[in-house]
């Protein structure tokens, strides 16, 4: 007799501690585009420093208002002269499918700064309605319901 193994849980899930454990770490290494444009927004100091770390002709095509231009490449150059060791850095780069932003966040946790990486990069940041810059000005697009509530502009999570 042959029995079916359900794919999910072919591996059985982690012990509750360890699951915590390996979640718990993970929010010290990501954040995501409604947790940035949440602190963006409140005014004032956010408690961190947001860079982009494209390319200046991806910078020009478009980045998230108030970000730090500093291109991965840079990064062991410019960082020091740019940021500030006691003031966290959010890292960004263009979605979930480039690790720019993990190398650039490599690059400066390396050099000793404090350090997260922007989830979903500058692709989430559109597609979520938010407003954005480019050499031209101002711009945002209409939230893609797919990714982003359409109706409120809290998610609940």
């Amino acid at each position: 007799m042959t029995t079916t193994v359900n794919p999910v849980l072919r591996v059985a899930p982690a012990a509750p501690a360890e699951a915590a454990a390996h979640f718990r770490a993970g929010l010290a290494f990501h954040t995501d585009v409604s947790d940035v444009a949440a602190a963006l927004a409140a005014g004032g100091d956010p408690g961190f420093v947001l860079v982009d770390s494209r390319s200046t002709e991806a910078w020009d095509q478009g980045h998230i208002p108030g970000a730090l231009h500093l291109p991965t490449a840079l990064v062991p150059e410019q960082a020091e002269r740019l940021l500030d060791r006691s003031v966290p850095v959010v890292t960004y780069c263009w979605g979930p499918g480039c690790n720019g932003a993990a190398r650039a966040a490599l690059a400066l946790a390396e050099l000793g700064y404090g350090v997260k990486e922007m989830l979903g990069g500058f692709e989430y940041w559109v597609r979520e309605g938010l407003a954005f810059e480019t050499w031209q000005g101002r711009e945002r697009r209409a939230p893609d319901p797919l990714t982003a509530p359409v109706d409120t502009g809290d998610c609940g999570c």
